[in-house]
C-alpha cells in the first residue's frame, strides 16, 4: 500500500473510537487541528503501537489536518534518523500544547541531538516550540547539564509569563538533578540568572518542594 491507501486504513482504525462530545470540548479550548475525532491519547498510543515506524509515512501524517493523524505521527517517525535537518519540519506543525508534549514524548525524548535540538528552538518566536524542547530533554537520556541551564535561561528571557515554559524548564531541571545529583548546587544560580517575572517565580515554588 501507498502512504495515502495507509492513511485511509489507519483513519478507518481512529473514526471508529470516535467521540464527538470529547472533540467539541477541544475545539472551545482552542485545540483546533481541523478535523478532530476526539480519540483519547491513550487510545492513538494503543494504534499507533500496532503500527511500524516508518519516517516517511509519519511525515505525511504529520502534514494533514486531522489530529489524530498528527498525534499518532509522533510515534511513527523514527528517532534514529530524525536530526537538525528535520527540525524545520516538526517544529512547523505544533500548534498547540498538546501536539509539542506528544511530539516531545513519543519523538524528540528519543532523538541523538537534543542538545542542539534546546539550542535552536529555545531561541525560536515560538513559545510551543522552546516548550517540546524542554520537556523533550526532560525525558532524554543523552541531555546534559550545561546545555539545559543555557536553554531554561534563555526559554524564560524569551517567555516571562509562560506557565508552559515553567512547567517545561521543572521537568528538566528535576530529569537532570535525578541523573546527577550535584546539579542541585547550581540551581540557584540558574535562578538568579534568570529575569524576575512570573515564569521564574513558579519554576522557583515548584523546584523547592520537587527536590527537596
Amino acid at each position: 500500500m501507498d502512504n495515502t491507501q495507509r492513511m485511509i486504513a489507519l483513519l478507518g482504525r481512529v473514526r471508529k473510537q470516535m467521540n464527538g462530545a470529547v472533540a467539541e470540548t477541544m475545539a472551545t479550548d482552542g485545540e483546533n487541528y481541523g478535523l478532530n475525532y476526539g480519540v483519547s491519547i491513550a487510545t492513538l498510543r494503543e494504534i499507533a503501537a500496532t503500527e511500524v515506524r516508518d519516517n516517511d509515512f509519519a511525515k505525511y501524517l504529520y502534514q494533514q489536518q486531522v489530529r489524530e493523524l498528527r498525534l499518532i505521527a509522533c510515534h511513527l517517525a523514527e528517532p534514529d534518523k530524525t536530526d537538525i535537518h528535520d527540525f524545520p519540519f516538526w517544529a512547523r506543525g505544533i500548534r498547540n500544547a498538546e501536539l509539542a508534549e506528544e511530539l516531545a514524548f513519543a519523538l524528540l525524548s528519543k532523538i541523538y541531538d537534543i542538545n542542539s535540538l534546546m539550542g535552536i528552538w529555545t531561541t525560536e518566536s515560538n513559545e510551543l516550540i522552546s516548550y517540546a524542547a524542554l520537556m523533550a530533554a526532560a525525558r532524554n537520556e543523552r541531555t546534559t547539564s550545561e546545555v539545559s541551564f543555557i536553554a531554561a535561561e534563555r526559554a524564560v528571557r524569551a517567555y516571562p509569563t509562560s506557565r508552559n515554559i515553567a512547567n517545561g524548564v521543572v521537568a528538566l531541571v528535576c530529569h537532570i538533578a535525578e541523573r546527577d545529583k550535584s546539579v542541585k548546587v547550581g540551581i540557584p544560580t540558574l535562578l538568579e540568572s534568570m529575569p524576575e517575572c512570573p515564569t521564574r517565580t513558579l519554576i522557583a515554588e515548584e523546584l523547592e518542594w520537587r527536590l527537596e
